[in-house]
C-alpha cells in the first residue's frame, strides 16, 4: 500500500490558450477541474494504474466539497479530514507551445486539533512496510518543527517515508531520515548549497544529501531526464516527450511510477527508474493535471544512460 499525505491540497482549474498575452483579452478552452496537490496527484496516478493507494488530506469549504466530488468520481480511496478553512483553488494556464503559467493560492492555516486529526488519519491508514509519501507545499503558519514531528511520527510507524516538498519543509523533513526524497534541480541546489549546472554536479549534491541520512535521492530534471543516487550507486535516465502539453503534475507521476515498481521489488532499481521516466513523460503529454493510465505510458520513449556526458550543461530551468 502507498499512502499519500497532502497537507495543502487544491482544486485545480486548467485553461488552455493559444498564447498568453499580459494585459490582453485571451480566449480560453472550456476549463477543466481536477483534484490537486502533489500527494493527491501521486495517488491519482497510482490508482489509474491499478496500484493500491489511499490519499489523506484536509478539506473545507465549497472548493473542498468539489475536490471530494472529483476524487469520488475518479474512484479514489481517500481519508478526508474536515477543517475550518477553505481548500485553496489554483489556476493553470497552458499555452499551445507547452508553456505553463500557474497561479497558486497559499491555502489556509491548520489548527492544532486539525493537524492532530490528520496525523491520526495517516497512522490509521498505514502499517509497517507500507510507503507513506508526504508531498507538496505546506499551509501558511506551518512550522518546520511541525513537519519534522509529523515526518517522525510516520517513521515511528515502521512505514517507509518518502518526501517531495521544498524549502524549509524539505530541510526539516531530513531529520526523520526518510528513505527517499524527490527534489527537482532547484530544490536539490537549495538543500545542498551547490550550483547544479551538469549531471556530475547533480550527482555530487545528491551524495551530500545521502550523507545526511537519506537512502535514496531521486532527482527529476525535466528535459534533462533524472538521476537516482542510492546504495547501489548512480542511475541516470532520459525520456522524450514529442508534444508536451502541461508539465504540471509530471513530477508527481514520475514519483508514482518509481514507487509502483520499487515498492514491489526493491532490487529492481533500474526498472523503477524506467517506470518513473515513462510515467512522467506520459503526464507531460496530457492536458492540465491529467494523470496517465496504462494506455498513455510508452516505455519506448525512455532509456537508462550507461555512460552519460557528466559535464554536459543542463537545460536552464
Amino acid at each position: 500500500m502507498i499512502v499519500t499525505l497532502t497537507l495543502n491540497p487544491s482544486l485545480d482549474r486548467t485553461l488552455e490558450v493559444e498564447r498568453l498575452e499580459r494585459g490582453g483579452i485571451v480566449r480560453t478552452s472550456t476549463p477543466t477541474l481536477q483534484a490537486g496537490g502533489k500527494g493527491v496527484n501521486v495517488t491519482r496516478a497510482l490508482a489509474a494504474n491499478g496500484v493500491a493507494t489511499v490519499a489523506v488530506l484536509p478539506t473545507g469549504g465549497a472548493e473542498g466539497a468539489e475536490l471530494v466530488r472529483q476524487l469520488e468520481d475518479a474512484g479514489i480511496t481517500a481519508r478526508l479530514v474536515p477543517v475550518a478553512g477553505r481548500t485553496r483553488s489554483n489556476i493553470t494556464v497552458a499555452e499551445y507551445d507547452g508553456t505553463v503559467t500557474k497561479l497558486n493560492e497559499p491555502g489556509e492555516a491548520l489548527g492544532a486539533d486539525e493537524l492532530s486529526a490528520i496525523t491520526d488519519a495517516v497512522a490509521s491508514s498505514a502499517t509497517a512496510h507500507d510507503w507513506v509519501v508526504i508531498s507538496g507545499s505546506v499551509p501558511p503558519e506551518f512550522s518546520s518543527e511541525q513537519l519534522a514531528a509529523l515526518a517522525g511520527s510516520v517513521a515511528s510507524l515502521g512505514a517507509h517515508l518518502a518526501i517531495d516538498t521544498s524549502g524549509d519543509a524539505l530541510v526539516a523533513s531530513l531529520a526523520a531520515r526518510p528513505r527517499l526524497i524527490k527534489p527537482n534541480r532547484a530544490e536539490l541546489a537549495e538543500i545542498s548549497g551547490r550550483t547544479l549546472g551538469s549531471i556530475s554536479e547533480v550527482i555530487a549534491a545528491a551524495k551530500d544529501v545521502r550523507d545526511r541520512g537519506v537512502e535514496l535521492v531521486l532527482v527529476s530534471l525535466g528535459a534533462d531526464g533524472a538521476v537516482l543516487v542510492g546504495p547501489a550507486g548512480v542511475v541516470v535516465g532520459e525520456s522524450r516527450v514529442d508534444r508536451p502539453r502541461s508539465t504540471v503534475g509530471a513530477g508527481d507521476c514520475f514519483l508514482a511510477g518509481f514507487l509502483s515498481r520499487f515498492s514491489v521489488d526493491e532490487a529492481d532499481v533500474e526498472g523503477a527508474m524506467l517506470e518513473a521516466l515513462a510515467w512522467g513523460a506520459a503526464a507531460a503529454s496530457l492536458p492540465g493535471t491529467s494523470v496517465p493510465g496504462p494506455g498513455d505510458i510508452d516505455h519506448s520513449n525512455v532509456q537508462l544512460v550507461w555512460q552519460p556526458d557528466l559535464d554536459r550543461p543542463l537545460v536552464a530551468s
